[in-house]
């Protein structure tokens, strides 16, 4: 059982009472405006005005109504499970190209190690950068610590800061494969990596371009609007005095039910409903910088080949010392 759900058993009434992450401040208004009406509508019927008309509760069917708004809170949290999925498939790309370009790529010279260090910080920019797209949030000091100052200055510039990152990493990989650090096999495994990643922009970006059809929208707040004006006509000769809390009560539900899919259907802001963005690029910084901290194998062999074609030198300047008469 995980942390949260046990945290979330052991203080349930205060999750019920909180308001920060809940959908309460959103919805207060209209809630208050329908009990206020219903209110109102029980203030007529008292004076004796002819208010109750029951024939109104089969103006708009429950059924309806109900199938609406489970329609559109499913639609919404199909697209914040598509966001959550795709960051972890990000997440996933990242660690397996990083660990590849750290362990395969092979090191010669000393600059080759400095320059696997920039392309693994090259990735997490890639994350980072990502977030920033999705938010439509400007170039920030966040990136200053993983680019190279000419990197980051013409990475302001760019309309799609993602997708010129990942152009920087396939140039590096194709790079160390003209230099022989890589086989061609190894390239290919390292260029699909970098092709998920480039997927998991476009399908965030597919999200974030794709809003609920207005139509639907605006039509369901209609329904919504109707319903719940009615309410107090259907319940006054019932309930008389109690209409408006009963009907701010139907209220708070029905609206906040329609709220949370509108909160929850763009996962990529800074809502406290939101994806945690800001922690996984964290987490990955994190990962990578312990990558980072290991001595990969293919630096021992290479300081091994070094040692060894410095012998051969030594060998054929001897041979050739030898032949002069």
């Amino acid at each position: 059982m995980s942390l949260n759900r046990v945290s979330e058993r052991l203080y349930w009434f205060r999750y019920a009472l909180q308001l920060r992450g809940s959908v309460i401040p959103a919805i207060l208004p209209r809630t208050i405006v329908c009990g206020g009406f219903g209110a109102l509508i029980s203030i007529l019927y008292y004076a004796g005005v002819p208010v109750s008309m029951p024939v109104l509760a089969s103006l708009i069917p429950n059924i309806v109504l109900g199938l609406m708004l489970v329609f559109r809170t499913n639609t919404a949290y199909e697209r914040f499970w598509e966001g959550r999925r795709l960051w972890g498939n990000l997440n996933n790309a990242i660690r397996n190209l990083a660990r590849q370009i750290w362990v395969v790529i092979l090191e010669k010279k000393p600059r080759d190690r400095q320059e696997k260090a920039a392309a693994l910080r090259l990735l997490v920019a890639f994350a980072v950068a990502l977030k920033l797209h999705l938010r439509q949030e400007p170039i920030s000091d966040e990136l200053k610590a993983l680019l190279s100052p000419s990197r980051f200055f013409t990475l302001k510039e760019m309309l799609n800061p993602p997708l010129e990152i990942a152009f920087w990493v396939g140039d590096y990989l194709q790079l160390q494969y003209r230099r022989d650090r890589l086989n061609i096999y190894q390239l290919n495994a390292m260029q699909e990596l970098l092709n998920q990643m480039v997927d998991v922009l476009g399908g965030c970006e597919r999200i974030l371009k794709t809003p609920i059809p207005l139509a639907y929208a605006i039509h369901l707040k209609q329904l919504l609007l109707i319903y719940c004006l009615t309410l107090p006509f259907q319940f006054v000769d019932d309930l008389s005095v109690w209409t408006g809390p009963i009907v701010a009560l139907v209220s708070f539900t029905l609206f906040g039910i329609e709220e949370i899919g509108i909160e929850i259907e763009n996962p990529f802001g800074r809502d406290p409903n939101d994806l945690p963005l800001d922690a996984i690029c964290a987490t990955m910084l994190h990962n990578i910088e312990d990558l980072m901290t290991l001595t990969p194998s293919t630096a021992v062999a290479s300081e091994e080949i070094e040692e060894i074609e410095r012998h051969r030198e030594l060998l054929s300047r001897s041979e050739e010392s030898s032949e002069i008469p």
